[in-house]
């Protein structure tokens, strides 16, 4: 699947959950969105639920900003780098880069990266509109 592809299968997914949570403050759609409670409530949110895994090794994961808004991608590449294909980056280079490398590409790894799950960065980004704070994502 492409970046794009699970990029708005995502949007998706996540406004269909926050236009239910109208009845909250943001506080509390911060608070909806811990793992533990979208593992329960909504285990189609994300593949790794169904297996009772994290995607970041941390005692509390927020899963509001699934993905973060500083990455970029490029499905179709941003750039060459060693005679490869770059497509994906952190546009702060943030600790805990990893890259996943193939024959032909490089994608950025955010594996050790846990910025994007820890609520404070959420509440300092946070709009009921995941589009919008991840508006910077593609770069197109």
């Amino acid at each position: 699947m492409s970046y794009k592809k699970w990029f708005l299968k995502h949007a998706s997914k996540h406004k269909e959950i926050v236009d239910k949570l109208t009845h909250l403050s943001d506080d509390e759609v911060i608070e909806y969105f811990d793992y533990e409670n979208m593992r329960e409530k909504h285990i189609d949110f994300c593949p790794l639920y169904k297996r009772d895994k994290k995607c970041h090794d941390m005692e509390e994961l927020n899963c509001y900003l699934c993905a973060c808004p500083y990455f970029r991608f490029d499905d179709d590449g941003l750039y060459k780098e060693d005679g490869k294909v770059r497509y994906s980056i952190c546009s702060i280079d943030a600790k805990g880069r990893e890259d996943f490398v193939s024959e032909n590409a490089i994608h950025q790894g955010c594996t050790h990266c846990t910025l994007p799950h820890q609520k404070t960065f959420v509440r300092k980004y946070f709009d009921r509109d995941w589009l919008k704070v991840m508006e910077k994502v593609e770069n197109h």
